[in-house]
């Protein structure tokens, strides 16, 4: 009963800021991931990143990473990260419901929440990596200017995976405001 009566729906929004008010808990989060642990033996992927906006392309590449290993493990970096590295209007969901998004994924294993945005030997010992696979999307250099992949680069676990599909978040976004100046010339 107590889950049923938390608050996610349209009015539990600031009427003043628009900003989501949703409590993530414990409880709520669990009933949205699978709950297995990889097996012994299991091949580890990992990939990182905003994952901001449930799209198409974003679930071939999940689909296409799953297919690298047996178990996989996304790391969500935090909403001041993604606003660092790709701007003020990122992330367009905050974390809590990126990693919702993240675990319903039926190739996604496992979300780490707050994930650093450089893939440290620590993550990749922590949790067994074996493979850190990325996407087409550009990589941008950390705060200190160096590769976010360095690390799993020199350990030669890297996997670039492609998409079948070119849809980004970037490129909804620049499709929704094009057809918002649309809208406001009519």
């Amino acid at each position: 009963k107590a889950l049923e009566s938390t608050r996610s729906d349209s009015d539990a929004r600031s009427p003043y800021t628009g900003v989501s008010h949703f409590l993530p808990s414990s409880q709520k989060i669990v009933q949205f991931a699978d709950g297995q642990d990889p097996k012994p033996g299991d091949k580890i992927v990992y990939v990182a990143g905003a994952f901001d906006l449930f799209h198409v392309g974003l679930l071939d590449f999940l689909e296409e990473a799953k297919k690298l290993g047996d178990y996989l493990i996304v790391g969500l970096h935090t909403d001041a990260d993604v606003n660092r590295h790709k701007g003020s209007n990122y992330p367009i969901m905050n974390l809590h419901e990126r990693v919702l998004s993240g675990l319903v994924c039926k190739y996604v294993n496992q979300v780490i929440i707050g994930a650093p945005y450089k893939v440290t030997k620590e993550v990749i010992d922590q949790f067994k990596v074996n493979v850190v696979a990325h996407g087409d999307t550009p990589i941008m250099a950390d705060v200190d200017g160096t590769d976010p992949y360095d690390i799993p680069k020199k350990l030669g676990i890297t996997n670039c995976t492609h998409s079948a599909h070119v849809l980004t978040t970037a490129a909804i976004v620049r499709r929704t405001i094009r057809h918002k100046l649309e809208f406001e010339q009519r």
